[in-house]
Formats: C-alpha cells, sequence, structure tokens
C-alpha cells in the first residue's frame, strides 16, 4: 500500500470540499434563504455530511485506480481532476454568483464528466467504479434540485 497515494487521493477531494463549502456558506445564510425551494429539499445539516462521504469514497476510489500506475490511468485521472474542479465551481457559480441557471447548466456537465470517469475507472478497477455510483446519484438529485429551483424562481 503506498500511503502517500493514499493520503493525497483522500485529502485532494476533501480540499475541494471545504473550498466549496467556503464559497456555500457565504451565500447559504443571505441570498439562498430568499430564494424559493421545492418541498423536497434536504435539510441543511445534511449536506456536509454527505458531501464528507462522497468526498471519502472518491478519494478511496481515486487510490484504487492510481496505485495502478499513473501513465496506464492517465486519462483516468484526468477524467477525475476534471470533475473534480468542476465540482468545486458548481458552489461558486450557484452560491457566491446567485446563479442556478448557470449551475444547472454546469451541473449536466460535471454529471458527464463523472458518468465518463465511473467508465474509465470501471477499466482499471471495478470497486473504484461502484464508490462513485453514491456520488452520479446524488448529483442527478442535485439536478433535479437545482433545475426546479431555476423553475421556481
Amino acid at each position: 500500500m503506498n500511503y502517500k497515494k493514499l493520503l493525497v487521493s483522500l485529502a485532494l477531494p476533501q480540499i475541494v470540499g471545504l473550498t466549496a463549502a467556503f464559497f456555500t456558506s457565504s451565500g447559504v445564510s443571505t441570498w439562498y434563504t430568499t430564494i424559493e425551494k421545492p418541498a423536497f429539499t434536504p435539510p441543511g445539516w445534511v449536506f456536509g455530511p454527505a458531501w464528507t462521504l462522497l468526498y471519502l469514497l472518491m478519494g478511496i476510489a481515486l487510490y484504487l485506480v492510481w496505485q495502478k500506475g499513473f501513465e496506464k490511468t492517465k486519462p483516468a485521472l484526468l477524467a477525475f481532476g476534471v470533475q473534480l474542479v468542476l465540482n468545486g465551481f458548481w458552489s461558486v457559480i450557484f452560491f457566491k454568483l446567485q446563479a442556478p441557471l448557470y449551475a444547472f447548466i454546469e451541473l449536466v456537465v460535471l454529471w458527464s464528466t463523472i458518468l465518463l470517469t465511473t467508465a474509465k475507472f470501471y477499466k482499471f478497477s471495478k470497486k473504484a467504479a461502484y464508490l462513485l455510483v453514491p456520488y452520479i446519484a446524488w448529483v442527478s438529485f442535485a439536478g433535479v434540485l437545482n433545475f426546479t429551483i431555476v423553475m421556481l424562481n
């Protein structure tokens, strides 16, 4: 087991999550409270634990693929990096810029890159691909929630 790769793999998604949380916190207590939200919007306390768990699963998945060798898995790792950057930008667009429509468009691209990442990870580690299933499920739900917010506002 390569502990350095494991640590980096686990830390990278969490760092993105903490950065996104910074942008989320600036809008969630102000602007977000004033917009219409659907009845199925989860309570605010759900998001922190859900994302922490999802980032943990993403980190484990990243490690499982990365341990197969960088050169061999480079396209899969690149796809992971792209989706991780898109993941972080959603919070900026939605909460900081207060732009739900643009956030939804970005989320559709994010969802596509998660699907691509999952497919690429599957080639190297079925476990890694399966670990991304809760992530794409949550982002699918977030997409419905985001779209509904756009429609209500």
